[in-house]
């Protein structure tokens, strides 16, 4: 049985009389077209059956129907290599491919490496290769001068991820520092005075940001900071399992740990039982980001839940209306977090944790 073959957009042209560029236009909904060359197109694209393809919508005009995701491959590649996954990544794509269907746009990914001597002429073969429309950067890509001036000089329009910091692009965000804030005062309220808290990786912007969340809250009860809670993290599983092995054996230990991170916490979590402690009876535990890992963890975690699905919508939504307009307002952007409370938080045992 011989297969059909399939209507492009030449047979539309052809039944329409027109041009290529004519039945593009009218699929894009460009100018200088007549109505009733309009309605000559559309029955035509009715008659045969057409779904228009990428390459057809692009003859149309100067956009390419493509926004373009950087993230960075080292702890992406890492995720994926230890079959852990990368949950941050998997809701960054869920928010920005639907938002970019929605609008008849195809979102891609690319992984570079801000480690690498080769960034920039990474970034700038995808940008050669793909002529997107806008760009989306993700932490710590969002910060990074050598990548927003190399957009800038292709006359790109980009959405930074995370990011607050003045400059160029959109600036789509949660607030880090009150997340941080909220998370260590649910532990306060709770009666815990001895709170750890396990940090971000200091290349990521929104690492101090939590920081002083974590500190302010702490001071604002009359309490001190103790330089020995304040354990040095990497987003990674095992940094939240040497931070516990660390504050473990401290004279006085604490009695709650924060993590900067779902992998971090978990670390604390699974390090814990080793160490003879139970959660949250002698050590209550809080995250950052609320994937499903933690959601599933024995107890579940309380944590706070960032907005990356939504975050990435919104990002992909601004370029594909600034490119529409052909103008861009390089504006802030802030959406709410949730926190949400399970099991792994409760008051501190009589006397702190049992040693």
């Amino acid at each position: 049985m011989q297969k059909k073959r399939a209507i492009t957009i030449k047979d539309v042209a052809a039944e329409a009389g027109v041009s290529l560029q004519t039945v593009s236009r009218v699929i894009n909904k460009g100018p200088n077209v007549t109505q009733g060359v309009q309605e000559r197109v559309k029955a035509a694209i009715d008659k045969l059956g057409y779904v228009p393809s990428l390459a057809a919508r692009r003859l149309g005009g100067s956009r390419s129907y493509l926004v373009l995701a950087f993230n960075d491959e080292r702890p992406t590649l890492e995720g994926w290599q230890s079959r852990r996954g990368n949950d941050w990544v998997d809701q960054m794509l869920y928010g920005g491919m639907l938002k970019c269907a929605e609008h008849g746009y195809r979102m891609l990914f690319e992984l570079v490496d801000s480690h690498s001597d080769q960034l920039e002429a990474q970034v700038q073969a995808a940008l050669s290769a793909l002529h997107p429309d806008g760009v989306i950067l993700t932490p710590p890509h969002s910060d990074d001068t050598r990548i927003t001036d190399l957009l800038h000089r292709n006359g790109l329009i980009f959405a930074r991820l995370g990011s607050h910091r003045e400059g160029e692009g959109f600036a789509v965000y949660m607030d880090d520092e009150a997340a941080a804030r909220r998370a260590t005062e649910h532990l306060l309220d709770l009666g815990h005075t001895r709170i750890a808290y396990v940090q971000g990786h200091p290349e990521y912007a929104m690492s101090p940001d939590r920081l002083r969340g974590f500190t302010s809250a702490i001071e604002a009860r009359g309490l001190e900071v103790e330089p020995a809670y304040l354990q040095p993290g990497d987003f990674t599983y095992e940094a939240g399992v040497d931070a516990l092995n660390v504050l473990a054996r401290l004279d006085v230990p604490p009695t709650a740990v924060l993590a900067s991170s779902d992998e971090m916490a978990l670390g604390v979590l699974h390090a814990a039982g080793p160490l003879g402690l139970s959660v949250p009876g002698d050590l209550s535990v809080v995250s950052f980001d609320d994937t499903p890992t933690v959601r599933m963890s024995v107890p579940a975690l309380t944590a706070i839940r960032q907005p990356i699905a939504a975050m990435t919508a919104r990002a992909a939504e601004l370029l594909i209306q600034g490119k529409a307009r052909g103008e861009v307002a390089n504006d802030h952007h802030l959406l709410p977090f949730d926190f949400v409370v399970r099991e792994s938080t409760a008051p501190p045992r009589a006397g702190g944790a049992r040693r």
